[in-house]
């Protein structure tokens, strides 16, 4: 089973798990929209919706740069469109694009507050809601949300207040389009790493080197995510997933292949339900089983 042929639009595609999305996809020749805001070189983060093209046509892939703002109504629609007509439609849409600012209330900037509700919450119903016409003439279509599971617990939220409204607010778009799709075909999922990802945004806002080498790469999101491509749209819908425990459903036996520094300790994520379900006994996640 393959992506060949298929047409992605990935928002945040330039770097970190949206570019590893684009890039797995691309091994197996599918087409990329990439919908980023980086069109030259930043200091302090590496890529830009270029020098993705450039990997994504390296890998076997089709790319479409595409310099959009998910905030701008305008920008988003007429990429949308834009990717239908080079490709010829759209099959699968990867709402990546993220702010964030782990900040408390008393400490959080306003102007931090609407970027992270505009790019996560906001950008996510538009990127989807100008999707769905063109997706609804796909045979497999996907809408995937790189969000968490609904888990209102005060430790989600209680110091975090802001970052984590927009978050979850991703994955509140995520419950409502599954159920107004799903008589359409078309599948809208979430899915959310267990382990930190070695991503800029954990190097530069939440932990620095130590942190990236407590990670795991985010080839591990990108592995997970083109799974659930390839799972029937009609019956594989309204899920909210963890990146090693579907992976290991799917048969991934060895984990270590994700670590980002072999011998150091895992660092977990935020936003993971108490209770998660680990990968199932034998399967190695971290040099030791979890049995």
């Amino acid at each position: 089973m393959s992506l060949n042929g298929k047409t992605l639009f990935i928002t945040g595609a330039s770097r970190g798990i949206g570019l590893a999305i684009a890039l797995r996809a691309a091994r197996d020749g599918a087409n990329i929209a990439i919908a980023a805001k980086t069109e030259t070189p930043h200091p302090k983060l590496e890529g830009t919706i270029y020098t993705a093209a450039e990997q994504i046509e390296k890998a076997g892939g089709r790319a479409l740069p595409l310099v959009v703002d998910v905030r701008d109504e305008n920008a988003v629609k007429a990429s949308i469109d834009k990717t239908a007509q080079a490709f010829g439609g759209i099959d699968i849409v990867v709402n990546n694009a993220s702010a964030v600012s782990r900040t408390p209330v008393a400490e959080t900037d306003m102007k931090r507050y609407d970027l992270m509700q505009g790019i996560n919450t906001r950008g996510t119903f538009m990127v989807s809601k100008y999707a769905i016409p063109y997706l609804a003439k796909a045979s497999n279509p996907h809408i995937l949300m790189n969000s968490p599971p609904l888990d209102f617990q005060e430790k989600w939220f209680a110091g975090t207040t802001g970052y984590s409204i927009a978050k979850y607010g991703m994955s509140l778009v995520a419950l409502g389009l599954a159920g107004e799709l799903r008589d359409q075909g078309i599948a809208v999922n979430a899915l959310w790493p267990r382990v930190t990802i070695a991503t800029a945004a954990i190097k530069n806002l939440l932990g620095g080197d130590r942190v990236m080498r407590m990670s795991r790469t985010p080839e591990i999101m990108a592995d997970a995510a083109h799974a659930i491509f390839l799972k029937p749209a009609k019956s594989f819908t309204g899920h909210f997933l963890i990146d090693d425990s579907f992976l290991a459903g799917e048969g991934v036996t060895d984990f270590e292949k994700y670590r980002a520094m072999p011998g150091e300790p895992l660092a977990g994520t935020f936003f993971v339900p108490d209770g998660e379900p680990l990968p199932p006994p034998g399967v190695v996640v971290t040099g030791k089983r979890w049995d």
